[in-house]
C-alpha cells in the first residue's frame, strides 16, 4: 500500500478524463480505469488526487490480495490483541481517495466486500468489529484492471463492471507520448520520436508471441537511461527488450527492430 507524495505530479491530459473524474468525485460515484500496462493509469489516478487537494492509498492487487487485506484484521501486540485498519478503512475514516490497481487480479471475497461502496449506499461493513462505517464526502473509491490481461483468464464480472462509472485508456498518440517521454526523462525530441515509433512496432507485434505491448512507462525508463548516458541501443535492450520477453528468438527479433530504429 502506498499513499501519494506532495510532490508535484507530471500529466498530460489526453482527452476529457480529467473532467470526467472529476465530476464523478463531486458526485460520489466509483470510478473504474480500463487500459494495458504502463498507459497512465496510475499516474492518472496520482495527479487527480493531487488536484483535488485529496489523500491518496494506493493498493497494488494480486491474487494473494482478500478482503481482510483491505478491510482490517486483528494483531497480536504484546499481551494485547489491536485492530489495524486496512486501506479501504483507513481510506473511508479519512476522507481520501483509495485505489485498487488491477484489481480483477484480486481474490473474489474483495469484490464481494466493496458492493456495498459502489452503490446508493456508500457504506462498508466490517463483521469482525460488527459496525458500519458510511464514507464521507470526500471519499471516492477508484479501480483499474487490464480487459487484455489473459493470465489466469481473470476479468470482472459485468455486474461488478456496472456497478463504476468506466474509462477506457489506451497509448498516446505519437506526437503526444513523444511530448510525456521528454517531459519524464529531458530527452531530446527526436529520440523521443524515435523510441515512440519503435514502441509501436514492437506493439504491433503482441500477437506474435509477445505477452503484452511496450507501454509509455518502458519508453520513459529507456529514455531516462540515455540520458544518464547509457548508448541508445544498450538502454532499449535493457529497458524496453528485456522487461518484455524472456523468450530468445524473440528478444534476438526485437533486439534487430531496436538497431532499425535507434
Amino acid at each position: 500500500m502506498t499513499v501519494a507524495t506532495m510532490q508535484k505530479i507530471y500529466y498530460r491530459p489526453i482527452n476529457k478524463e480529467c473532467d470526467i473524474f472529476e465530476h464523478t468525485f463531486k458526485q460520489k460515484l466509483p470510478l473504474l480505469l480500463k487500459g494495458p500496462t504502463g498507459c497512465g493509469k496510475t499516474r492518472f489516478v496520482e495527479y487527480m488526487a493531487q488536484q483535488l487537494n485529496q489523500e491518496l492509498i494506493t493498493v497494488a492487487c494480486n491474487e494473494d490480495t482478500s478482503a481482510v487485506d483491505l478491510i482490517g484484521r486483528f494483531l497480536v501486540k504484546g499481551l494485547e490483541t489491536v485492530w489495524q485498519d486496512g486501506p479501504i478503512t483507513k481510506a473511508i475514516r479519512k476522507g481520501a481517495i483509495v485505489y485498487l490497481d488491477e484489481i480483477a487480479e484480486a481474490r473474489p471475497d474483495v469484490l464481494v466486500a466493496i458492493h456495498s461502496l459502489t452503490d446508493h449506499r456508500r457504506a462498508l461493513y466490517i463483521d469482525k468489529l460488527d459496525i458500519e462505517l458510511h464514507a464521507p464526502e470526500n471519499f471516492m473509491l477508484v479501480a483499474s484492471y487490464n480487459p487484455g490481461y489473459q493470465r489466469g483468464f481473470k476479468d470482472l464480472k459485468p455486474s461488478t463492471k456496472q456497478r463504476f462509472v468506466a474509462m477506457q485508456f489506451s497509448y498516446p498518440k505519437p506526437n503526444v507520448e513523444a511530448e510525456i517521454i521528454c517531459n519524464e526523462s529531458n530527452i531530446d525530441k527526436s529520440t523521443a520520436e524515435k523510441l515512440v515509433k519503435l514502441g509501436n512496432k514492437i506493439r504491433n507485434l503482441v500477437d506474435s508471441g509477445l505477452a503484452e505491448p511496450a507501454s509509455t512507462r518502458l519508453l520513459v525508463d529507456a529514455a531516462k537511461l540515455i540520458v544518464s548516458g547509457i548508448p541508445s541501443r544498450l538502454a532499449c535492450e535493457v529497458g524496453i527488450v528485456h522487461p518484455l520477453t524472456d523468450d530468445i528468438d524473440i528478444i534476438n527479433a526485437l533486439n534487430d527492430l531496436v538497431s532499425m530504429s535507434i
